[in-house]
Order: structure tokens, then sequence, then C-alpha cells
């Protein structure tokens, strides 16, 4: 994952060590945390795409319960 192209928000904080950055990989998308790179969470554009829309809508629960 280390010659991945990192991209990372223009919403960012200045110093860059607090945020989610996203890269393209050949089966789908990688999203890992600035401040622990190593760990790296790999999923399909689909499932993402999904995600962010759901968060969009409002259909996200933040109370760590099930949609």
């Amino acid at each position: 994952m280390s010659q991945l192209k990192w991209f990372k928000s223009s919403f960012s904080e200045a110093s860059g060590n607090n945020c989610v950055e996203v890269a393209a990989t050949p089966d789908g998308v990688a999203l890992r945390e600035s401040d622990a790179p190593a760990e790296v969470l790999t999923t399909s554009r689909g499932a993402l795409l999904s995600l962010i829309r759901g968060a969009k809508a409002g259909n996200v629960p933040s109370d760590g319960s099930d949609c």
C-alpha cells in the first residue's frame, strides 16, 4: 500500500495530522487516518459511495446502532 497516491480533503486540518486519506486501488478504494498510516481499510468503490450518499442523506446512525 505504500505505492498508492494518497489524497486528503481540502477541509483537513492545516497540520495534516487529523484527517482521513483516500487512495484508488486496482480493486477499489483504500482509506487511512493520517495519524495511523499503517492501518489501512479497503473497500469497493460502490460501498464507499453508498456510505457517502447515506451520510449526506442523514441515514448513518451516530449512536453505534445498525442502520
